[in-house]
């Protein structure tokens, strides 16, 4: 709830229903999830998030606001998971099918780590987006993300889920499910469709709107075509920039 850019944003309305409810009825799609658990803070400002888990029927986790890693590590340890799906609570378009495609991927490969996105917080991650910004999908064993939060000691490191895993390749198997073969029209790496701005809010408003009354559950890949051929709904957000916290206090520790 505490969002530095657009405070509260996992709460906002978005099609009549708040963003997070909205993520959770399509993570529930995906037939390779068995559970869904909210990993919140134990902020008392959070407590709305709590009780919006509780509403939907869904676990949930508070721990530390700062440790994100030690948080989503204890939420995976007090449901008894062995694989993690981690997502964020501001990217409402996060799309079941992809989701079980991206644990197939995992699992096949044997991988301890994949992931949908370019992770810019690391100089190690050598692989470029091909998903939109806000098309996210990591999936982790929890025997990797239990030995990274073992080894890592900074409190930059830990405030990302998974940075100390695909920041280190020599140490772990990662994998990259890039937008290709049945998603190669989602390749739109250019496109913004994360919720950080009031403006991202606004384009993912006009989204649901167009698309929803049709199928609440509409594809990923139809908010892309529909994104991609309006220039104005491009135009929204496109002046937004996606922020590199890490690499900005890395700078400001080397300086």
């Amino acid at each position: 709830m505490a969002s530095a850019r657009l405070p509260g944003k996992v709460l906002a309305p978005i099609n009549g229903r708040p963003l997070l409810a909205v993520i959770i009825q399509r993570v529930r799609a995906a037939r390779e999830v068995d559970q869904v658990v909210v990993a919140t803070t134990g902020s008392s400002g959070d407590d709305a998030i709590q009780k919006l888990a509780e509403q939907a029927g869904v676990g949930y986790f508070r721990g530390s606001e700062q440790d994100v890693m030690g948080r989503v590590l204890g939420a995976a340890r007090a449901f008894g998971a062995d694989n993690l799906v981690a997502l964020t609570g501001d990217n409402p378009l996060v799309d079941p099918r992809l989701i079980d495609d991206v644990i197939a991927f995992q699992r096949v490969g044997g991988y301890d780590y994949v992931t949908t996105t370019h992770m810019h917080h690391s100089a190690n991650w050598k692989v470029e987006r091909t998903f939109p910004v806000g098309v996210s999908v990591q999936v982790m064993t929890v025997r990797a993300l239990a030995d990274a939060a073992g080894r890592a000691t900074d409190h930059r490191e830990r405030e990302y889920a998974s940075f100390a895993i695909y920041d280190h390749p020599e140490r772990y198997r990662l994998g990259a499910f890039e937008a290709t073969a049945k998603y190669e029209a989602w390749r739109r790496p250019e496109l913004r469709l994360t919720v950080d701005t009031p403006e991202d809010l606004d384009l993912m408003r006009q989204i649901f709107d167009r698309l929803s009354p049709r199928n609440p559950l509409f594809s990923t890949g139809d908010a892309i075509r529909l994104v991609a051929e309006d220039d104005r709904l491009q135009a929204i957000n496109r002046h937004i920039s996606q922020r590199k916290v890490f690499e900005a206090m890395l700078r400001a520790t080397q300086a």
